[in-house]
């Protein structure tokens, strides 16, 4: 039986995807070397602009749809709508960046995407 952790909740938390203890992150994005708990070698990691994507969406989704609901509900001034919306989407972006770029890695781990790259060589 197989007791990785599930990749969705050690990314979520940050942590080792192999073992679920180690912190996955030296740093607010950097990864760190390798897992202290496992010795699990981060170098490998390459999550790219994948999280981005997925973060865009999200924030994107929920952000617009209110923007626009007190748009038609009170038009605002577009300087209100900056000063109120800009800073959210700021901060939802970088609150979810960590624990995605997690994910995405951790999935990467479990469904072995850089030993699959390395065989097609």
């Amino acid at each position: 039986m197989d007791s990785a952790p599930n990749p969705v909740s050690a990314g979520l938390r940050r942590r080792c995807p192999r073992c679920g203890e180690g912190h996955l992150f030296r740093g607010f994005l950097k990864f760190d070397s390798a897992c202290e708990a496992c010795g699990l070698d981060y170098a490998a990691e390459d999550v790219g602009d994948g999280p981005v994507a997925f973060i865009v969406l999200i924030v994107g989704f929920a952000v617009v749809i209110p923007a626009l609901l007190v748009e038609v509900a009170y038009g605002w001034p577009i300087w209100l709508h900056m000063i109120v919306w800009l800073p959210l989407v700021v901060i939802l972006c970088l609150a979810l960046m960590p624990p995605f770029k997690g994910v995405m890695f951790a999935l990467q781990y479990r469904n072995k995407a850089e030993e699959g790259r390395l065989e097609d060589r």
